[in-house]
């Protein structure tokens, strides 16, 4: 009977610590907080128009280099060998240099996109701690790394909302 007692009360400890444990952890979809939040969706509209606008122009320049491929072939047996040549090797190097460009462009919008996250990431971490403390929370995971969890543990939206108030817009110039 003694170590019946023994069991019963070490059970009812346990589970009162374990239920104790999970009440001081929370998670948040990182992901949510970074595409959703007011300077997160400005950021990411910028950086989409910025990279839409340079593909385009690079697009439209393509075009151009094809249209003079093409009339530099029509010419081919007009014009002299030399001549020729000295076409076709310009005409390379304005797909080089239309090839720098768009590296260039990709690099920049990739650049300023890890900016931003990291801006953001940044103004998060104290948003979180802050939390952390109000609520008496131990430990916050990242959904991601979550198997199954309650949905009464997440605290995304609650953390967006501090982090809207808090950081309006990110300067990515």
């Amino acid at each position: 009977m003694k170590s019946f007692k023994i069991i019963f009360i070490s059970l009812i400890l346990l589970l009162s610590f374990q239920t104790k444990l999970f009440a001081e952890i929370r998670y948040v979809d990182f992901k949510y907080v970074l595409n959703e939040s007011k300077a997160g969706k400005e950021a990411q509209n910028y950086l989409k128009k910025k990279l839409d606008n340079g593909i385009k122009d690079l697009k439209a320049k393509e075009k151009s280099i094809q249209d003079e491929e093409k009339k530099l072939i029509q010419q081919k047996k007009l014009i002299s060998a030399e001549e020729y040549k000295k076409q076709v090797k310009a005409l390379r190097e304005k797909v080089s240099s239309l090839q720098t460009k768009r590296n260039n462009l990709l690099d920049t919008v990739a650049k300023q996109r890890a900016k931003a996250r990291s801006e953001l990431l940044k103004t998060l971490n104290p948003i979180i701690k802050d939390y952390m403390t109000q609520n008496t929370i131990r430990l916050v995971l990242e959904k991601k790394s979550i198997l199954l969890a309650d949905e009464k543990l997440n605290i995304t939206k609650e953390i967006t909302d501090l982090l809207n108030k808090k950081l309006k817009s990110i300067k990515l110039n």
